[in-house]
């Protein structure tokens, strides 16, 4: 890339406006209106949709979470990261802006990188009723005006159907209302560990459109400080390498022409930009411990290696129509949506291709070629929902449906290296290039187009029959699966593919439920229910970049089928007198667990089905209120995921650390936080202040299931450049190690609906490493995946 995706100047300048209209906002304080409340206190009376239908907390028969907007607020969550640390059996990949990866109670299978678009993701996420799930970019959505995130936990294949394996998460926004005016508007100013700068302006309104209707309107703008810095050749150096922004906003109309309808169609835009990743690096082939010729470095903290800027768009658009009739004792329920989203990572992959040249003798002004690896996915996704369920008050409630769903995902990768193929062509021939091309263009040693058409159809049914203080319910749901994927590639580094795969499945997921009241708000539940990820079809091996060994073990892959899983759990909700508990233990038996690995030295990464695995343990959410003003919360997970099954190659290797036994990847054993929040009276006008502090540990991980192999583990690069030899090691530990976060807010609210809240997160500057990334099985590049530093920050809120 010849720039960066954001100018330093204009960030600059966005920042100043937000500073100066949260000064704005912050002035006429005392001269504005009270505002009403917006959650229930109790917990127990926070209203979700888990079921399809409206419940308590305590009501609904399986383990949930819920955050509400003020715990959203006052957790200072930006992020479904943030909120994962606060979320028992939640966790978290973070791989840069608009590429987490999610999983639940330890049902993961490595992490799954930018060159995979087909693989299907383990856990399902949806904004309000639609599904906007997608593998390897999970969407980044901003939390402005949610009334809640909730987490479903454990298979939810029966109601949300693929993808939702370990679980669901739900985005569910406020919605229009024609009962009155209100809105928010917030500013922030933040600065990180380092001196840059971020900060947001968002704000909300909601219009009555008279009697029957009304329209909400929602808009954002985020700047992301960066906090990684960037080596350059001859002793350059560039700070903050990382920062972006993000832009988005949603506009939503809800219609009732009568008290049983309401057709609610909306819109909703975002943009992310980021001008880097959040990688710090161990080994780069151009800078390392053992570089005399070119550049020497014993890299720090929060610091790379870059010949070129890299960068990250996405630009999502999504538009959905829900709507709902009454019909006495049954409602109809309509949800359709489109998703057209456009995504550019952009990475520097000099050292991936310098490493290949060196390999191939193409000398050392072939291997400081500057090479941009671009991958591209153009998405674009239509479903629809129809279900009918009871409304009546008698002691069976059910509820039947229909989904379908049409993906056309496009996906590309491009290699522009300028002047490459004047060293190809002088190392194998004239005309040696142009050859290999199979139609791409020149001077790019690797291209791939990989269309992919997938449908879905599915029916699904569940009921619930009260006994009296039993409730048992049943529901299952009857998949059919159909993917078509072409796979064209050219270049050197490539095979010259030109094939085009196909793929069905079809199946039934099935789910019992029990509900016990044993007494006033204690309930005791239990479960069995089954869960699906739909299977695929691997990418041909890189042969051209593969050593005889990896291509002999990871050659032999190439569709890989659905993963299924039984899920049993049993588990305890109560509250009464300021506690609050939701406690689970489960036990879950995975079939055809589909794992991803690094083929070595391809460059390539495959996914296969392992035949057993098991995850099982206990979580709990614990909450109480023991005096006036004091809100304290506990919550955590102890977890034992393993394989149940080892893989060997042919010549009875085990491949890739898949050995009964080993831990599946990504997950921590243990997880835990802590928050305690006191709030106390200012004055006799309602004015309030708050103190807030909360501790997370998150435990140890690995990255993939390799990694507890041949761990401390020692890295060669085998490659003779910069006066290295290729035979100096590099040792490494792969267990990512535990680490806690400490974050502290003090905030003062008035009755006029402004609020004021300083936080410092992070506060003792923890550098989590939160994954470990590799390029072309360490050969080239060797590094971590970190987390945000000390961040200081002031938020001003006014709701009216």
């Amino acid at each position: 890339m010849a720039h960066r995706f954001i100018s330093k100047s204009s960030r600059f300048a966005m920042l100043a406006g937000i500073s100066a209209a949260a000064m704005l906002a912050a002035g006429p304080a005392f001269a504005q209106t009270e505002t009403g409340g917006t959650e229930a206190e109790n917990p127990d009376e926070i209203v979700v949709t888990a079921t399809k239908r409206e419940q308590t907390l305590l009501e609904v028969p399986f383990s949930i979470n819920a955050q509400t907007e003020q715990d959203i607020q006052r957790s200072g969550a930006t992020t479904i990261e943030d909120l994962s640390r606060n979320v028992a059996g939640l966790a978290v990949q973070n791989l840069g802006p608009g590429q987490s990866q999610v999983s639940v109670r330890g049902v993961s299978a490595g992490q799954i990188v930018r060159d995979q678009p087909g693989v299907k993701e383990q856990v399902g996420v949806y904004l309000d009723e639609s599904v906007i799930s997608l593998s390897l970019f999970t969407p980044d959505l901003d939390l402005f005006d949610l009334n809640r995130v909730e987490t479903l936990r454990g298979p939810q294949g029966t109601l949300f159907g693929a993808g939702s394996v370990g679980g669901t998460i739900r985005y569910i926004t406020n919605q229009p209302t024609p009962d009155r005016v209100e809105g928010t508007i917030e500013g922030n100013l933040n600065a990180i560990e380092g001196d840059d700068l971020g900060g947001h302006l968002k704000g909300a309104i909601n219009l009555p459109l008279g009697a029957n209707m009304a329209v909400r309107a929602v808009a954002y703008h985020t700047e992301y400080a960066g906090f990684v810095d960037a080596r350059r050749l001859n002793g350059g150096y560039d700070q903050n390498v990382n920062d972006g922004r993000r832009t988005g906003g949603r506009l939503a109309l809800a219609f009732m022409p009568t008290p049983d309808i309401t057709i609610t169609p909306r819109i909703v835009y975002q943009e992310v930009r980021a001008n880097g990743f959040n990688r710090q690096e161990v080994f780069n082939l151009y800078a390392n411990p053992n570089s005399s010729a070119l550049q020497r470095v014993t890299f720090r903290e929060r610091e790379q290696f870059l010949l070129l800027d890299e960068g990250f768009s996405d630009n999502t658009m999504i538009a959905d129509l829900t709507a709902s009739i009454g019909l006495g004792p049954v409602s109809v329920t309509s949800v359709t949506s489109y998703i057209d989203r456009d995504i550019l990572v952009s990475r520097d992959a000099s050292a991936l291709t310098g490493s290949v040249s060196v390999d191939l003798n193409l000398g050392n002004a072939a291997v400081l070629l500057p090479s941009n690896l671009r991958d591209t996915t153009d998405l674009k996704q239509f479903s629809q929902e129809l279900r009918l369920g009871s409304t009546g008050a008698g002691p069976l409630q059910w509820l039947i449906g229909a989904f379908y769903s049409n993906v056309d995902r496009f996906y590309m990768q491009r290699l522009p290296t300028p002047g490459y193929d004047v060293f190809t062509d002088r190392r194998f021939g004239a005309g040696t290039s142009a050859a290999v091309a199979n139609g791409f263009p020149l001077n790019s040693p690797y291209n791939a187009d990989l269309p992919y058409d997938i449908e879905q159809k599915a029916v699904f049914g569940e009921a619930t029959y009260d006994f009296g203080r039993l409730e048992l319910t049943a529901g299952g749901r009857y998949y059919d699966f159909k993917e078509e994927r072409s796979f064209k590639s050219g270049g050197l580094f490539a095979n010259g593919d030109n094939r085009t795969d196909r793929t069905t499945s079809n199946g039934f997921t099935p789910r019992v439920l029990l509900s016990y009241e044993m007494a006033e708000r204690v309930r005791l539940n239990a479960q069995a229910s089954k869960g699906f990820r739909l299977g695929g079809v691997n990418d041909p091996l890189n042969i051209p970049l593969c050593s005889p060994q990896d291509r002999d073990i990871f050659g032999g892959f190439q569709s890989y089928n659905d993963e299924t899983l039984w899920n049993y759990e049993v588990g305890v909700k109560a509250g009464g007198r300021g506690v609050n508990l939701n406690a689970a233990a489960f036990y879950t038996d995975i079939s055809n667990l589909q794992v991803t690995l690094d083929a070595g030295s391809c460059s390539s990464r495959i996914v296969f089905n392992v035949p057993k695995a098991h995850t099982k343990g206990v979580e709990f959410e614990l909450s109480a209120s023991p005096t006036g003003g004091l809100d304290l919360s506990l919550s955590g997970s102890l977890l034992e995921a393993e394989f149940d099954s080892t893989v060997r190659s042919g010549a009875g290797a085990v491949i890739g650390g898949i050995q009964e036994g080993n831990r599946l990847p990504s997950v921590p054993k243990f997880q835990v936080a802590a928050s305690a929040t006191y709030t106390m009276p200012v004055d006799e006008a309602g004015t309030e202040m708050f103190f807030s502090g909360s501790v997370q540990h998150v435990g140890s991980r690995y990255t993939q299931p390799s990694d507890q192999e041949d761990n401390p583990r020692t890295f060669r690069s085998g490659l003779r450049f910069a006066g290295a030899t290729g035979t100096e090691p590099t040792v490494i530990d792969l267990k990512l190690p535990d680490y806690q976060l400490v974050n502290l807010s003090l905030g003062v609210t008035w009755q006029n609906g402004f609020e004021y809240v300083a936080y410092v997160s992070n506060l003792f500057d923890e550098n989590p490493l939160l994954s470990f990334d590799r390029e072309r099985g360490g050969r080239a590049r060797l590094g971590f995946n970190i987390g945000q530093p000390r961040t200081y920050g002031l938020t001003v809120r006014k709701r009216f």
